[in-house]
């Protein structure tokens, strides 16, 4: 009898291919079950609004919107392209934040998590990026007091 292996890396590609894209996880880490930690905060106010002063905090940071609605609850954005650690590495920075009304009107909190992509020669092989979670950087607190920062100005007319 002829055993044949089969390598658990190869099975992995084969389900997440037969799994289709709409159902595919945004990053490999979070279809491997690792967790992207998320910082949270409560504000003050309704989820729309709230929505709205985090779209408007990403200008002054340097991203730009890509997906997602107050309805949905879901905010998607991305940085620019900046050169990495090397002059021929490429990095940006994403941001996937969740909006939760409270469940006694005390506010919205704010799920945020940030990953960081980076492309080590992207002269040469401009689809091999790699994405990873950050965890300890102050791109938190500053999405944080920009959200605050909205929410708390006079209203425009």
């Amino acid at each position: 009898m002829i055993k044949i292996k089969f390598p658990t890396g190869l099975a992995l590609l084969a389900t997440l291919v037969l799994a289709g894209c709409d159902s595919a996880p945004d990053t490999l880490r979070e279809g491997l079950g690792f967790d992207v930690p998320a910082h949270s905060r409560t504000f003050p106010g309704g989820q729309k609004e709230t929505f709205v002063a985090a779209r408007a905090a990403l200008g002054p940071m340097g991203f730009r919107f890509v997906k997602g609605g107050p309805a949905q609850g879901v905010l998607e954005a991305i940085s620019d392209v900046s050169n990495g650690e090397s002059m021929s590495s490429a990095q940006q920075f994403r941001i996937k934040a969740t909006f939760v009304g409270a469940p006694d009107g005390g506010g919205t909190r704010v799920d945020v998590r940030m990953t960081q992509i980076i492309q080590e020669d992207s002269e040469h092989q401009l689809s091999m990026a790699t994405e990873s979670p950050l965890t300890d950087t102050p791109l938190y607190e500053v999405f944080f007091h920009g959200i605050q920062q909205e929410l708390s100005a006079p209203a425009k007319p």
